[in-house]
C-alpha cells in the first residue's frame, strides 16, 4: 500500500478505519496462521507510516498495541502447531484406536488363530517347520542348541546395523500390510496369516526341543512389540478394506478416502513401536542370559503399556469426550483436550 506523504491524519483514519475493524474482530476468532501474519504485515506497515508523519499520536499507539497482538496470536499458533505434534500420540491416535477396537479384535483373533494353525501342523509335520523357516535357519538353531546356545542367532553381527536392518524392514512390511487392504483386505489378512502361521511354527520348535519358557522369556523382550505392530499393521489394511465393501452412510470414495487416511495415521503411529522393538532385539535380547526378573520385567511392562495404551486409556478418552460434550468437564480443565477437541470437530464440518 502507498501512502501520500502530505496525507492528514483524519484523512489516514478514515481510510483505514475499516481494516481496523476487522482486524480488531479476527483477534478474538480462530483464523490460520498466514492470514494472521499478513494482518501483522499490513499493521506494522500502518505503525510505520504513523510514527514517521504522526508521531506520538494516539493514531499511533493503537497500530502499535493492535500490531503486538497481532505478534502474540502468531507465537501462540506457533506453540499450538507444535503442541499438534504431540497430540497426535496422546489423543489423536489412541482416538482411533477406540474407533476400531472391532477390527483390532478381528485381527488378534485371526493372527491367535493362524499362530496355532502352524503350531499344529509343525507338531503333525516334520518338515512344515522346514518349510516354513527354512533349512539354513534350522540347521543353524540346531547346531546353536548342540553348542548350548539356542538364541546364537540374536548375538550375530553389531547391534547398530542389526537395529537399522530390523526397524527398515518392519516398518515396510507395515506399509505393506495397510497397502495390502485394497485387495478388499484380502492381502492384509495373508499378511496376518503367514507372520501366524511363521509364529506358531517358531514357537512349536523350541516347545518341541523342551525350551518352550526360554523361548518366551528371551523372544518375547522384542516379540511383544514386534507381534502385536504386525496385527495391527494388518489392522490398518481392514479398516481400509472393509470401508470398500462397507462404505455405510458415505459414499463408497469417500469410506475410502477417510478410511485411507485413518489407516495411514495409524501405520505412522506404529513407528515408534517398531523402533523400539528393534532396539530390544538388536541391543537387549542378545544377552540370553540375562536374570529372569529382568526378562519379565520388559516383558510385563511391554505388555502393561500395549494394554493401557491400545485399550484402556482409548477407552478412557472417549468417555472424557462424552464429558466435554454433556458439559460435565469445564472449559477451564483438560485445556489441551479441550483444543484437540475442537479442532477435530472444526475439521469434521
Amino acid at each position: 500500500m502507498f501512502y501520500n506523504p502530505a496525507m492528514r491524519e483524519a484523512q489516514f483514519l478514515k481510510q483505514n478505519a475499516e481494516k481496523w475493524k476487522l482486524y480488531e474482530k479476527e483477534v478474538n476468532d480462530e483464523i490460520p496462521t498466514d492470514t494472521a501474519a499478513n494482518r501483522f504485515v499490513e499493521l506494522t506497515d500502518d505503525l510505520a507510516y504513523a510514527r514517521t508523519f504522526y508521531p506520538k499520536s494516539n493514531t499511533e499507539k493503537y497500530l502499535n498495541g493492535l500490531a503486538a497482538v497481532f505478534h502474540q496470536k502468531i507465537y501462540r499458533n506457533k506453540k499450538e502447531k507444535k503442541g499438534r505434534i504431540f497430540w497426535f500420540w496422546q489423543y489423536e491416535l489412541p482416538f482411533l484406536f477406540k474407533q476400531y477396537h472391532k477390527q483390532f479384535l478381528f485381527a488378534f483373533l485371526f493372527f491367535v488363530l493362524f499362530s496355532l494353525m502352524g503350531a499344529v501342523s509343525a507338531k503333525y509335520d516334520d518338515n512344515f517347520i522346514r518349510l516354513i523357516l527354512g533349512d539354513d535357519y534350522v540347521n543353524m538353531t540346531n547346531l546353536n542348541i548342540e553348542k548350548g546356545d539356542p538364541f546364537g542367532v540374536y548375538k550375530q553381527g553389531d547391534s547398530f546395523s542389526m537395529f537399522l536392518m530390523i526397524a527398515y524392514n518392519n516398518i515396510s512390511v507395515s506399509f505393506f500390510g495397510y497397502v495390502l487392504g485394497i485387495t478388499f483386505s484380502i492381502g492384509s489378512v495373508w499378511l496376518l496369516f503367514s507372520n501366524g502361521m511363521m509364529m506358531g511354527a517358531f514357537q512349536y520348535y523350541f516347545i518341541s526341543k523342551g525350551m518352550g519358557l526360554k523361548f518366551i522369556t528371551v523372544v518375547f523382550i522384542h516379540g511383544t512389540l514386534e507381534l502385536w505392530s504386525i496385527i495391527i499393521a494388518g489392522v490398518s489394511g481392514i479398516i481400509l478394506g472393509s470401508s470398500i465393501l462397507f462404505p455405510g452412510t458415505y459414499t463408497r470414495t469417500a469410506s475410502f478416502l477417510k478410511a485411507g487416511k485413518d489407516g495411514l495415521k495409524i501405520v505412522i503411529g506404529l513407528i515408534p513401536l517398531f523402533l523400539t522393538a528393534a532396539f530390544f532385539e538388536s541391543f537387549v535380547t542378545r544377552y540370553t542370559e540375562m536374570p529372569l526378573v529382568v526378562s519379565l520385567s520388559i516383558l510385563s511392562g511391554s505388555l502393561a503399556f500395549l494394554i493401557w495404551y491400545f485399550i484402556i486409556y482409548p477407552v478412557k478418552l472417549h468417555k472424557r469426550m462424552e464429558a466435554v460434550k454433556n458439559k460435565e468437564i469445564s472449559e477451564t480443565e483438560n485445556k489441551n483436550f479441550n483444543a484437540w477437541l475442537s479442532k477435530k470437530f472444526s475439521s469434521e464440518k
